[in-house]
């Protein structure tokens, strides 16, 4: 998940880089999207989902824990490298309803 602005400048780079600081980038699962959106991103209505092939990834994913107020047990994928604007297969907006949630789960 990203702004469209930074989709935008992705897509004319080739790619996401891990933010300074950060040794990978934090992807989701479908099921887990709305917990960082929420998190991170609450209010903002500039919002896409990347969907991402990982046979296109050229760096490891490695499932790890998020934050403790996560799901017990609950493991969250970590691109440890560059996200190559290749590996997306589709792009979908991702809109908080009217109380700046975002919804509970994406189909």
């Amino acid at each position: 998940m990203c702004g469209v602005e930074e989709w935008s400048r992705a897509r004319s780079r080739g790619a996401i880089d891990p933010a300074p600081g950060d040794a990978f980038i934090h992807l989701s699962a479908p099921e887990q999207v709305h917990l960082p959106a929420n998190r991170l991103y609450r209010g903002r209505d500039d919002l896409v989902l990347l969907h991402v092939d990982p046979a296109r990834l050229d760096a490891p994913v490695r499932w790890e824990p998020g934050v403790p107020t996560d799901p017990e047990s609950m493991l969250f994928p970590h691109l440890y490298g560059p996200l190559p604007a290749r590996a997306v297969i589709a792009v979908t907006a991702y809109r908080p309803s009217p109380d700046g949630a975002f919804p509970p789960a994406v189909t």
